[in-house]
Parts: C-alpha cells; structure tokens; sequence
C-alpha cells in the first residue's frame, strides 16, 4: 500500500475515532503518536497522516458548512460516521490541499467508503465530492 494512501487512511481512522468518542481531533492525534512512541507494535504515524488531520481541524467548520449544505437528503448528524468522516477528509483534501490531484483524492475516498461502509457509500462519496471538485474556487473560505 503506498505511503499516502497509507496515511489517508489513518488519518479517516483518527477522524473517526474522534467522532465516536466525542473527542477533539488533536486529542485523538496526541493519544496515536503518544501511543506509536511507547509501543513498538505500533507503527509511527506519518507526518502526511498528521498534516491532514492538522488541516482538517483547521477548517472543521466551514467543512462541516459544505457537507451540510451540498448533501441533499441528509444532515451531516443523519449521516452514517464512516460516510462523514470519509466526506470530511476527502473535502479537505480536495478543496484545500492543492498538490494531489482532485481525481486521486476522490478515487482514495470512494475506497476509503468501498472498505468501511456501505454499498450505498461510494457513490454517495463520489457524487459529493464530485460536486465538491467542481465548485472548489468557489467554497475555498475560511
């Protein structure tokens, strides 16, 4: 599995995890890192991994303002936790994060939802983040 890939995905785990413990992301962070430094079963976490969830508390916000807006039929608290989390990376990433490619980042996310949710998840994934894509010059505010 490749190194961002890899770190994409414990960076939704990190997100998750803070979701369902009512945790702050930071929280979560420090207890990964705290966690890799004291037991060598567990691998460090990547400096890519820390960066993206580093830049998806810094625009947690106005993220959260853009799945809620733009996911017809579903409230971001409606929303299966997986699904949210996934949205919530996939959209800092690709509004954000100018240096991976917007396909790259929707096709990781669409895996991401193939691997932890529903049948129904990946389109779901795809579609919003597609819409995400193509308004991005657009939602870019802080």
């Amino acid at each position: 599995m490749a190194a961002r890939n890899k770190a994409r995905k414990r960076a939704f785990q990190i997100l998750f995890e803070a979701d369902q413990r009512g945790a702050t992301v930071h929280t979560v962070l420090a207890d990964w890192v705290r966690h890799a430094r004291t037991d060598e079963r567990q691998p460090p976490v990547a400096e890519y991994t820390m960066d993206l969830v580093e830049g998806y508390a810094e625009h947690a916000d106005r993220i959260d303002e853009l799945i809620a807006t733009y996911a017809v039929g579903w409230t971001i608290d409606r929303m299966p936790v997986v699904d949210r989390n996934i949205l919530r990376l996939g959209a800092y990433e690709l509004v954000w994060k100018d240096e991976t490619p917007d396909a790259v980042v929707i096709d990781e996310a669409v895996q991401l939802a193939k691997e932890f949710s529903t049948d129904e998840s990946p389109a779901f994934v795809n579609g919003l983040l597609g819409r995400f894509k193509d308004l991005k010059p657009s939602l870019r505010r802080d």
